[in-house]
């Protein structure tokens, strides 16, 4: 007659510690990839909110460097995009507050009132001034197309961001968009509808906002006196 092997106590409780260790450690690894690609996205995020609140600060502290008569009003609206952009960290995760201050376009701000800070050269430096637009610097935003004219030919898309608020980055440059849901070449037409203006721009880097336009752009699509769209309808047309 065969005998039937049987395995001792100490075997058993050996195995059953050796399997839950298996199974334990493939959840964990499974638990530590999963909070890594969150942790990247959520840095990316606070990353671009960080970078958006330096620019503005940035942009403030240039205008009270080097103010004209148009720089108090300009203050107080910027101030308002960072209380924006401070409530934004505060929904993400982010530290409020956390401010890029060394990025580029803010270090384009030192000196002298320097680059976005020279408010007294033209609104295009200052999205939201109907401020900008008097004054010496009346001749500023006719070297921006009309708003209208940038959106036409585009077409209706996706409409995408359903509820967001758009503001702006405090970026120079040509009209262009940041985002964290859609990557760099994706055209997005912006259209405020407050004023029925709208502009179509690509997506040239990663901020904390579904959209966020830069100075030029903003400028496109901007109400006379206001820093942020809060009826803006967002569509993705390539």
């Amino acid at each position: 007659m065969s005998r039937r092997r049987t395995l001792s106590t100490r075997k058993k409780v050996a195995l059953l510690v050796t399997a839950a260790a298996v199974a334990g450690g493939g959840a964990f690894v499974m638990a530590a990839t999963s909070n890594a690609a969150q942790t990247a996205a959520e840095s990316t995020v606070c990353q671009g909110l960080a970078t958006a609140l330096g620019n503005n600060q940035r942009f403030i502290e240039g205008q009270r460097a080097n103010p004209d008569a148009q720089s108090e009003a300009r203050i107080a609206n910027r101030e308002a995009v960072v209380a924006e952009i401070e409530r934004k960290q505060e929904a993400s995760g982010c530290v409020v507050g956390e401010s890029a201050q060394d990025s580029q376009n803010a270090q384009a701000g030192q000196g002298g009132g320097a680059g976005e800070a020279a408010g007294n050269g033209g609104s295009a430096q200052d999205p939201q001034g109907s401020e900008g637009s008097q004054g010496s610097d009346a001749s500023a935003p006719a070297t921006t197309p009309p708003a209208d004219d940038t959106g036409a030919g585009s077409g209706s898309g996706e409409q995408v961001c359903n509820g967001s608020t758009v503001t702006l980055s405090g970026e120079d440059g040509t009209p262009a968009a940041s985002s964290n849901q859609f990557p760099a070449g994706t055209r997005l037409k912006v259209t405020n509808l407050d004023n029925n203006k709208s502009t179509t721009v690509e997506v040239t880097s990663v901020s904390g906002s579904c959209v966020l336009l830069n100075n030029a752009a903003f400028e496109q699509v901007r109400e006379d006196g206001k820093f942020l769209i809060r009826r803006a309808v967002i569509e993705k047309v390539g």
